[in-house]
């Protein structure tokens, strides 16, 4: 089927935006399109213009016979800096207020709409970095995880604090919580990751960062990279932090249970941000 121009660009358009990362030899819209290279080059750049002007991403041309191009996200400041004040909006609602002073997320990282954002925020930020696998913990994190890899165009792996059967043998730590002091237990399928894979750790919510501490331990037994370190929300006031070099969307500055007050504001996202 011979396709418009017109037509074309919108097929085109969808393609790259359902396979971010993913590198495409221009051959495969060639034959798709029955069109030749220099159409295909000519609309790619048509694509590329539109992306960058609206803050939507860029196309990577990469050259030679096994190249093509590649779709990589962006989110421009202005809707960063939108998307992040909202969530702060709901991050200080008083009914998320727990006993204990603890904050109910449920809501935020059920939400579709919300959790894929938050995973373009992060594929955003790290997207110049060579990143192979993104790593969390179980249960929480692992929306936001696979909100980012699929942004990332990589696969998931997910550590958990008890074994299951069905992933087999398995590599275990014990690490010392950096909020309660007390020693924990971690572990991550001996198939999960390949010496010297570069991983991205996602997490929920970090506050002295024990639990990421203890995946970057377990990161060790695998030989393999720290790429990088994304947090939804991190607790300001922490006496000891025991991870250095980490993003984080927002700061839970403080809570007061009394008067039903939560104090939030954006995290270190934009120090970050090029």
């Amino acid at each position: 089927m011979k396709f418009r121009r017109s037509g074309r660009l919108v097929d085109m358009t969808n393609y790259m935006l359902h396979h971010p990362h993913a590198l495409v030899p221009l051959t495969v819209f060639a034959e798709k399109y029955k069109s030749a290279k220099s159409s295909i080059s000519e609309d790619l750049t048509i694509i590329k213009h539109t992306f960058e002007q609206h803050g939507i991403g860029t196309l990577l041309t990469v050259p030679g016979a096994a190249g093509g191009v590649k779709f990589i996200p962006k989110v421009s400041i202005s809707e960063a800096k939108e998307f992040v004040e909202e969530l702060c909006e709901q991050m200080a609602k008083p009914e998320r207020l727990l006993p204990g002073g603890y904050l109910y997320l449920t809501d935020i990282l059920g939400n579709p709409g919300t959790v894929n954002h938050i995973g373009r925020l992060f594929a955003s930020v790290f997207a110049e970095r060579k990143i192979d696998v993104v790593m969390t913990v179980a249960t929480k994190g692992i929306p936001l995880a696979y909100a980012v890899a699929s942004q990332l165009d990589v696969p998931v792996v997910i550590v958990r604090k008890d074994s299951k059967v069905t992933e087999g043998s398995t590599v275990s730590i014990n690490y010392v919580s950096g909020s309660s002091k007390r020693i924990q237990t971690m572990l991550l399928a001996k198939r999960s990751l390949r010496e010297g894979s570069n991983v991205l750790i996602i997490d929920d919510f970090m506050k002295a960062g024990g639990t990421i501490n203890g995946m970057i331990s377990l990161l060790e037994e695998f030989r393999a990279n720290v790429a990088g370190i994304g947090v939804l929300v991190e607790s300001e006031g922490v006496e000891e932090r025991l991870v250095d070099e980490y993003i984080s969307l927002l700061k839970l500055t403080d809570v007061d249970v009394r008067e039903r007050q939560i104090h939030v504001k954006e995290g270190t996202y934009f120090n970050f941000y090029k």
